[in-house]
């Protein structure tokens, strides 16, 4: 039990890191109403570049999400829905906590049962797929 509990707080841990990265994007960027206008803003190529500093963060356009980098090594990738929720899936959870200045490294059965024990502040947006509810 006490594995779950360090995954529990690896989860809770990456969500205040995106929400922090979410209000650091805002701030820089005041056209930004959502995280996932970035890869509008990358797209159009007339606001910002595929990869930048924005803040204490570095950050890198990828696919369907953004990979972004604390000054401390912290590394939170996050996709986006079509609708432009944040997701994320048990490996971005596992890259983040080994990516920390001190590296969790929990195992999938134990991020699952973290998750699971966040309902309903995490939703399973599709299978293995989660978001935190709004």
């Amino acid at each position: 039990m006490e594995r779950v509990g360090v995954a529990r707080e690896l989860v809770l841990g990456y969500v205040h890191a995106l929400n922090a990265v979410d209000e650091a994007m805002r701030a820089a960027i005041p056209s930004l109403e959502r995280l996932a206008d970035v890869l509008g803003l990358v797209r159009s190529r007339r606001i910002i570049s595929r990869s930048g500093h924005v803040g204490t963060y570095s950050y890198e356009v990828h696919g369907a999400g953004c990979r972004f980098v604390c000054d401390n090594g912290a590394e939170v990738d996050v996709d986006f829905a079509a609708d432009g929720s944040e997701i994320f899936d048990l490996w971005r959870l596992r890259w983040y906590g080994l990516s920390l200045p001190k590296p969790l490294d929990v195992t999938d059965e134990d991020l699952r049962a973290a998750v699971r024990s966040l309902q309903p502040l995490l939703t399973e947006v599709r299978p293995g797929w989660f978001s935190v509810a709004s």
